[in-house]
């Protein structure tokens, strides 16, 4: 008994170990995702996170521990936004052209999810520091937790909020470019990235490249537009609400 507790607490403490086990349950997930016909219920990242999550509680292993080892992944996210810009690039004269309807639909995106998530969370009576850590749910993470943090929300909460986001805006998606009869690859990338940031330009990348291209100029820009508007947009709406 000692020797498969030694076992494991040299597994468990070991970073390779958990890097390896992440990206194993991203390769089950993905093979679940073909086997499904890319249908996005199926997504490889709910299957992984899923998979972790059941491991990490049954194994007792605290997320500090785990993030040790597989926290190069994290780091990876910086060059992987970086490289968006080669799609984008590829779509410089027709993002030339778009710039104005685009500035103008993002600006108007992102004032739309931080009025609707205060109005709705004031509805049903969650408190400040909840709402607060609601508002940049549309923002890729590293941006939305800094926003929830200089608010005075929960960057913990805000990080599962914008997952969760993630993963409801690509699975909803689809369905619903189909009901409004949306065929053009600029518009639902743009939406997806608005939307669903990360996730949604995993997403949008199946669609297209140019759709994935716009995604990420989406995402990038509501992230750096939620963070000047949020301070002056949320706040002053949740004093006028009784906050």
């Amino acid at each position: 008994m000692s020797d498969m507790n030694a076992l494991f607490d040299y597994f468990t403490t070991n970073a390779a170990f958990w890097l390896a086990l992440t990206l194993g349950f991203y390769a089950v997930g993905q093979a679940i995702f073909k086997a499904a016909k890319f249908n996005l219920l199926f997504s490889p990242i709910i299957t992984a996170v899923g998979c972790l999550i059941l491991t990490l509680v049954l194994t007792n292993v605290p997320y500090e521990q785990y993030f040790a080892g597989a926290g190069f992944i994290h780091f990876l996210l910086g060059p992987a936004t970086v490289a968006l810009a080669v799609p984008l690039y590829e779509q410089r004269r027709k993002l030339a052209k778009l710039w104005l309807p685009l500035a103008c639909g993002l600006f108007a995106g992102c004032a739309a999810a931080i009025v609707s998530v205060v109005l709705i969370g004031s509805l049903f009576e969650l408190s400040a520091e909840t709402l607060l850590s609601m508002v940049p749910k549309s923002v890729t993470t590293p941006i939305a937790m800094g926003i929830s943090e200089s608010l005075g929300g929960m960057p913990d909460l805000t990080a599962a909020l914008v997952v969760l986001t993630g993963i409801s805006g690509s699975i909803v998606a689809g369905p619903f470019f189909r009901l409004i009869r949306l065929r053009s690859d600029t518009l639902c990338g743009v939406a997806l990235g608005l939307a669903a940031h990360g996730m949604g330009t995993g997403a949008a990348f199946q669609i297209s490249n140019r759709a994935g291209a716009f995604a990420g100029l989406a995402m990038g820009l509501c992230g750096v537009i939620s963070a000047f508007m949020a301070p002056y947009l949320a706040v002053p709406l949740m004093r006028l609400l009784g906050y």
